[in-house]
């Protein structure tokens, strides 16, 4: 038997940098959290602790920092495209980058004052190499909520099914949707937007019979509308609502009163794909 090194990569995780760009009347503001991370011709400083091809995540830190102050962020995605091609451009060692980030999003107040959005965060995840570059974009904790025109029956059972059928439940979920590029241009702070509204406006118009139909119809109106897109994946949460019995204290409960709970919760995972583009694993 032989020991060996297997697949590996390394990094510097959750910088948070946060750009203000003065010119202008008002202030813009641009709130990332950004990862990096590298690999290639590294197994040296994983066997023999030799950390000659090794660039410190300390470094990559500050390469964050002056990027920004140097070419500013114009996008999540733009941002992670310059760094991307800067860590495997300039370090001989290192033929793949990936970076991932997140955005939180402020809305003007007024003048130079701001008010965090919600919970919803935009992401952005670049992988860079010789064989290619993936712009993958998206977001999470997208929380949405119907609370009618959703139902759940003609299920399978079992032995241990207690669940019963519906016919008007409540629907909620938080949203993690990634949506991959064809191509590694694009003006991105124009689609996510538009992206982001088709989802929120697909599921409120969905008469649901289940969360996952709910979710294909969502990708589908994505990639009907979107040519620029050719694969978007899903991960939905279940957020239970279960109606409370309050016939102990004399009341009836003509679905108004609810428990909302928050685990276990069922899990909906699922991919929408044209059947004509390569499904590129590589740039997830």
């Amino acid at each position: 038997m032989t020991i060996v090194l297997g697949g590996n990569q390394y990094g510097k995780a959750e910088t948070r940098v946060v750009r203000v760009t003065r010119d202008g009347p008002a202030h813009e503001l641009r709130d990332l959290n950004v990862s990096v991370a590298l690999a290639g011709e590294l197994d040296a400083v994983f066997l023999s602790g030799d950390n000659t091809p090794a660039l410190p995540t300390d470094s990559q830190k500050n390469t964050v920092y002056a990027f920004a102050r140097e070419h500013g962020i114009a996008s999540p995605e733009e941002f992670a495209l310059l760094l991307a091609r800067h860590f495997v451009g300039s370090q001989e060692p290192i033929t793949w980058a990936r970076l991932d980030v997140e955005e939180y999003t402020w809305d003007r107040v007024a003048g130079h004052s701001f008010v965090r959005r919600g919970t919803e965060v935009r992401t952005a995840r670049v992988t860079h190499s010789a064989g290619g570059t993936h712009v993958v974009s998206g977001l999470k904790d997208l929380v949405l909520l119907n609370s009618t025109g959703s139902e759940f029956w003609g299920f399978a059972t079992d032995p241990y099914t207690t669940l019963q059928e519906t016919r008007d439940r409540i629907l909620a979920t938080a949203v993690t949707a990634q949506w991959r590029h064809r191509s590694a241009e694009s003006d991105w702070d124009a689609s996510y937007p538009k992206i982001r509204d088709l989802l929120v406006q697909t599921f409120a118009g969905t008469h649901s019979l289940s969360l996952q139909q709910t979710l294909f119809t969502m990708g589908r109106r994505v990639l009907e509308e979107h040519e620029e897109i050719a694969e978007i994946r899903f991960a939905m949460p279940n957020k239970h609502h279960f109606v409370v019995d309050l016939e102990p204290f004399g009341l009836d409960n003509p679905n108004e009163v609810f428990f909302a709970a928050d685990r276990p919760y069922g899990l909906i995972e699922g991919t929408v794909l044209r059947d004509d583009i390569p499904t590129a694993e590589e740039a997830w």
